[in-house]
């Protein structure tokens, strides 16, 4: 009995022993050069993301007007469109079957928003677009006026209306159309050159806007 007694509290004893004196695998530090090369690959990614964003175009330089040298600069109906975010007359304005090549440009400001090669015939009365010039040339927002929850487009540099952008499945390259208000735009032929330049020193500085009449 003394023997058994003996040997189960020697068994647990050396069970107990193997669980103090337990030693967790030692995982080797990696060489300081491995640290080193981590750091500097860091270091590295972190320039390169900087540089990056440096790299980005730099933001646009905005048009802004008081709302009566908007109404002095504008006709009363591009006033009334491009300020007011009307509407004009579907079917019988100035660019609805116009197909010419070319460019289109803000009426307001002049950037160029659209090329003919984008313009097609959708049926809806206005002119119609399957994509911009550029991204940036344009603003989309959420517009729920008249009970409707539409993609109103704007300038970018002036923020005038130009129109609104909707779905078309199947329908364009891009499957978008954008229907634009005539009166919004200005057409140069292709072989003529961009008036988007000078249209840009003659309203952006007050001064020089001040000193030039405005245009017809």
């Amino acid at each position: 009995m003394k023997i058994c007694k003996f040997l189960v509290l020697f068994a647990t004893l050396l069970a107990v022993g193997r669980q103090v004196w337990y030693v967790a695998p030692v995982v080797a530090a990696p060489p300081t050069s491995a640290v080193t090369t981590n750091a500097a690959e860091s270091t590295l990614t972190r320039k390169n993301r900087s540089a990056d964003r440096r790299k980005k175009k730099p933001a646009m330089e905005k048009v802004v007007k008081t709302r009566a040298e908007w109404r002095e600069l504008l006709s009363a109906e591009a006033f009334h469109v491009l300020r007011e975010k009307g509407t004009e007359r579907p079917f019988v304005n100035e660019y609805d079957h116009h197909f010419e090549p070319g460019s289109y440009s803000c009426a307001a400001c002049g950037l160029v928003l659209f090329e003919s090669d984008t313009k097609f015939n959708s049926g809806c009365g206005w002119p119609a677009f399957y994509a911009a010039k550029a991204e940036d040339h344009v603003k989309l927002s959420r517009d729920r006026s008249h009970g409707m929850i539409r993609t109103e487009v704007t300038c970018a540099r002036c923020d005038s209306h130009l129109g609104h952008v909707f779905d078309e499945p199947n329908g364009t390259p891009t499957n978008q159309r954008y229907c634009i208000n005539s009166v919004s735009i200005k057409f140069t032929p292709a072989d003529e050159p961009q008036p988007h330049q000078h249209a840009a020193r003659k309203v952006v500085t007050p001064e020089q806007d001040a000193a030039e009449p405005a245009p017809e």
